[in-house]
This record gives C-alpha cells, sequence and structure tokens, in this order.
C-alpha cells in the first residue's frame, strides 16, 4: 500500500516530474554517489496498474529504497511525537503561598528553603539523640540535675540543632549541586535551580558553622568543645558517602546520632572517668545510629529510581528486594542497645516500658505497614515516625528521671547508683 501511494504521489515524497519524465529524489540522509535515472511517467502508471490489478510486475530498486525511506520516516515521527506526548511535564518552581516562608522577603525564601525551614523534621531527627542523652544522663548527675538545668540544656540543644541541621543541608546541596537537577524531588532546590550560588551558598555556611559554633561555647567548657568538634568531619563528608558507598545512610547515622554523647558532659557527666556513663553513651550512640539507618532508609525509598538514574547509591538500592527484613533487623538491634543502655544505668520500669516498649510497638507498626512503593506513603511514616519513636523513647527517659528526682523507687535506685559505682 505504501508503494502504490508512492507512485500515486508523485512529486511530493520521491518522484519529480521533469520533461515528461520522473524521476527518483532520494534521502538527504541516504545520499547517492550517482544520479538517480529518469523514470518515464508512462511506466510509473503502468507498475500503478499492474499493482491495482494484482498482477505481478518488477519494481526497480530505486523504487523500493524510496518506500523503505519513507516507511523510516513515517516511523521515526511517530515514535518522536509518542515520546513527546508521553513525557511528563514537571512543573516550574513557585514561590510559597502558605506557611512561615510565604511571610519572608523574597531575597530570604531561597535560603530559608536551603536549610529546609519548611520541612523541620530533619531538625528533631538531629535534637532527639540530644534529648535522649541529656535524660539519660540526669539522674547520673552528682547532685541529681535540677529540671531547670535539663530544660534550659535541651533547648540550647535545639537550638543547635536547628542550625547544624541547616549547615548540613547546605553542605549536601552543594556536594549535590550536579546531581540534584536529575532528581525530581530536589530539582528545584535553591542551589539547583540556580536561585542561590554556589559561591553563596560557602559564604551561608560559614555563617552557620559560626553561629553553631557559638552555640556550643554555651555548654560547659571545654569538654563540650573536645566531644562536639569530630562531629563535622561527618557532617562534611555524608555526601560523599552517597558516591562512593550503598551505605551512606551508615554515615548519616553516624552525624546525626552525635548527641546521644553530648548530654553527659552538657550535665558534667564526665564520659572519660565514669565507665557506667561512658558504656551507656555508647549503647545509647549505636542505638541511634540503627535508628537513623532504619528511618532514612524509607526516606531513600522516596528516590530509588532517580537515585538510578543519578548514579546515586543508598542502601534501598542494595536491599532493594528485602527491605523490611534489613528493617527490622535495624529495629532489632536499635531496641536492643536502647535497652542495654538503661540497664547499665540501672534503669527502672518506666524506662523499659516506656521507652523500649514504645520504641517496639512504634517501629514495628511503621515497619509493617509503610508501603515503600508509595513515595507519599514513606514520606508520611518518615515524618510522623520520628515523633512516634522519638517521641515514645523521650516520655519513657523523663518519666524515669522524673521518678528518680522524687524518689518514686524509694531506695532501689540509691542501692543501686552505689553497686553500679562500686
Amino acid at each position: 500500500m505504501l508503494l502504490l501511494q508512492t507512485l500515486q504521489r508523485g512529486s511530493r515524497h520521491g518522484l519529480q516530474r521533469t520533461s515528461g519524465s520522473l524521476t527518483f529524489r532520494t534521502s538527504t540522509s541516504h545520499p547517492r554517489t550517482t544520479p538517480a535515472r529518469p523514470l518515464s511517467f508512462a511506466n510509473a502508471q503502468h507498475l500503478q496498474k499492474r499493482l491495482a490489478n494484482g498482477q505481478p510486475c518488477r519494481i526497480p530498486a530505486r523504487i523500493l529504497h524510496t518506500t523503505s525511506v519513507l516507511t523510516q520516516q513515517a516511523q521515526t515521527a511517530s515514535a518522536t511525537t509518542t515520546l513527546q506526548t508521553s513525557t511528563p511535564q514537571l512543573p516550574a518552581y513557585q514561590p510559597p503561598t502558605t506557611g512561615l516562608l510565604s511571610y519572608l522577603p523574597s531575597s530570604f525564601v531561597p535560603y530559608a528553603e536551603l536549610v529546609r525551614l519548611d520541612k523541620p523534621v530533619g531538625t528533631y531527627y538531629l535534637f532527639f539523640p540530644c534529648l535522649f542523652s541529656t535524660l539519660l544522663a540526669a539522674p547520673l548527675a552528682t547532685p541529681i540535675a535540677a529540671p531547670t538545668a535539663v530544660l534550659g540544656t535541651s533547648l540550647l540543644f535545639l537550638t543547635g540543632a536547628l542550625v547544624m541541621r541547616g549547615a548540613g543541608c547546605t553542605i549536601n546541596d552543594l556536594w549535590d549541586r550536579n546531581l540534584d537537577p536529575h532528581v525530581a524531588r530536589t530539582r528545584l532546590r535553591p542551589i539547583a535551580r540556580g536561585a542561590v550560588s554556589p559561591q553563596s551558598a560557602v559564604v551561608f555556611t560559614g555563617a552557620q558553622l559560626l553561629t553553631g559554633l557559638a552555640v556550643l561555647l554555651q555548654f560547659p567548657q571545654p569538654s563540650c568543645f573536645f566531644y562536639g568538634a569530630p562531629s563535622l568531619f561527618f557532617v562534611a563528608t555524608y555526601p560523599l558517602a552517597k558516591r562512593v558507598t550503598y551505605y551512606p545512610q551508615a554515615v548519616l547515622g553516624l552525624t546525626f546520632s552525635w548527641g546521644a554523647m553530648m548530654g553527659f558532659p552538657a550535665l558534667h557527666v564526665d564520659l572519660l572517668s565514669d565507665s557506667v556513663a561512658a558504656t551507656a553513651a555508647g549503647c545509647l550512640y549505636a542505638s541511634c545510629v540503627a535508628w537513623t539507618v532504619l528511618y532514612d532508609m524509607i526516606y531513600a525509598h522516596m528516590d530509588i529510581r532517580d537515585d538510578v538514574k543519578a548514579g546515586i547509591k543508598s542502601i534501598a538500592l542494595a536491599h532493594e528486594k528485602n527491605t523490611k527484613a534489613v528493617l527490622s533487623g535495624l529495629a532489632a538491634v536499635q531496641v536492643a542497645l536502647l535497652a542495654t543502655a538503661g540497664s547499665v544505668v540501672g534503669a527502672g520500669p518506666v524506662f523499659f516500658v516506656g521507652s523500649v516498649g514504645g520504641a517496639v510497638a512504634t517501629l514495628g507498626a511503621m515497619i509493617w505497614r509503610v508501603k515503600l512503593k508509595s513515595v507519599a506513603d514513606c514520606w508520611w511514616w518518615f515524618r510522623n515516625g520520628c515523633w512516634m519513636t522519638g517521641g515514645a523513647i523521650s516520655a519513657g527517659l523523663l518519666g524515669e528521671y522524673l521518678a528518680q528526682l522524687f524518689g518514686w523507687y524509694g531506695d532501689d535506685v540509691e542501692e543501686k547508683k552505689e553497686v553500679l559505682s562500686a
């Protein structure tokens, strides 16, 4: 049929009438080394008639070549049209119209977005290990830390978490400025879309680090500076880990969990001279590392397809087929280490029921119910799981601190502390 149409359409598709004859005109994509021989118009009509009557005839090779070229061109055009219509058009950037960022001057908005001011869940994840260690260390202080000291220390940690999380995000976006444009979720970040230049981001990072240093200096010195400064190494290297290993979440865990040790020196509990406190801090830190890897593995599932295209590595890619088994193992490690930390310091039933039991319940529910193929569901559990698990552990630790502060356990706690100190 295409051959017949080629003959009928004549000059439109490769046959050009010149001086009573038809000359074959080839496609520019298939150049001929010699001029085409003319095909008389009468011969073309004769071929058309025989084809229409179903009679056998010998078709010149140049006509077959024309038909092949036309077929290829038609298929290419069809494929191009299909690709253009099937590729979704991602929305362009729109300035925020609701929430805190909508009230900021337009020049401030890119920097607020850079530190994820509109997505504070990362700040909470950074703050919770600090709160855990503060509440766990409070009963170990001599005398037991006053509520005002616990509250003041916690507020300082919250301020530091806000500042340092912002600095970490800025450093991350500087590292990923050539990768973020290729990931749907990150392509509109300020540096990726050109709203903040890399040079401005570097200056902004310096300002944030200086602010973080000012917060750190409000804690007891020099012990808190000694314990806090090494965390900057992990803050700077986490984005690099995504390029060289499928387990960058482990580096993120080492970074985000650093506060699990900071509560002890902040309340004047010396980790170098107090082996009980040092053991408890180590167990709590390792527990928080497991928790960080767990929740960030769920978070990584939101970008799993784009990460493959961009060449970004993650634990979600390494264990895509058995993610929930890995999550369950991480949860078991987290809970076991948390229980060990409480046991080392002689914690009572309030801690084990509230913190350990709460962690088991909330982590179990999250792992059971999260739909890893759904971006929206992963984000929901990542955002709300922070408060579920972090809140449960904090509530148990707070209850344990109050129980010991007000003597609800009687003399049992004092006897345990004497045994542990001996």
